[in-house]
């Protein structure tokens, strides 16, 4: 089979597995009043590990999942997971992130990305929800689980994901150099 193939059969199985995930047992979980969210998590990681566009199509199919799941406005959460999954996808594009804390970095700052963008559609759509320091402290609360939770995440997508991943030619370079091999710089 292709490896485009693969890599889309895999994400598809990750997405359904991430929503079933947090539909039925992570967010019947509470932690200091509030739980975590585990699909921004996924779309973010996913993002680092196989790009813009990639995560950008699961975070839109992960989105109309959980919208679907739970009975909510159709394409709110696909537009907050989109977002979260090209930056995080942009994010490997540009800088190549390589130190063990990005994934608990990249999942803090998910995390907080998606608590304050359901929170701002939720406004700009007129839902009658008073914005007060409950709101920020449930918002801070919830990022701060999240990101607990992020570390063993990254673990299972990188886990179910990086067999169907094509090789990177810069890491496979730079690998090379940094593992004695013979640097141009050395020659005659």
């Amino acid at each position: 089979m292709p490896t485009a193939t693969v890599l889309a059969l895999r994400l598809t199985a990750l997405g359904l597995l991430a929503v079933l995930l947090q539909v039925s047992a992570v967010s019947q979980l509470t932690v200091f009043g509030t739980n975590a969210d585990v699909v921004p998590l996924v779309v973010a990681f996913v993002g680092l590990l196989a790009g813009t566009v990639n995560a950008a199509i699961f975070g839109f199919v992960a989105g109309l999942f959980i919208d679907t799941a739970l009975i909510g406005t159709l394409g709110l959460s696909s537009l907050v997971y989109v977002a979260i999954g090209y930056g995080a996808g942009r994010l490997r594009e540009l800088r190549d992130p390589q130190s063990a804390l990005v994934p608990l970095a990249v999942g803090a700052v998910a995390s907080a990305a998606a608590a304050f963008g359901f929170a701002l559609m939720q406004f700009l759509l007129g839902a009658e929800a008073p914005v007060s320091f409950e709101l920020i402290r449930q918002l801070v609360v919830a990022t701060l689980v999240s990101t607990l939770v992020a570390l063993p995440v990254y673990a299972g997508v990188r886990r179910g994901l990086l067999p169907a991943l094509p090789d990177d030619p810069r890491r496979r370079r730079r690998r090379a150099y940094t593992t004695g091999g013979l640097s141009p710089l050395s020659r005659p």
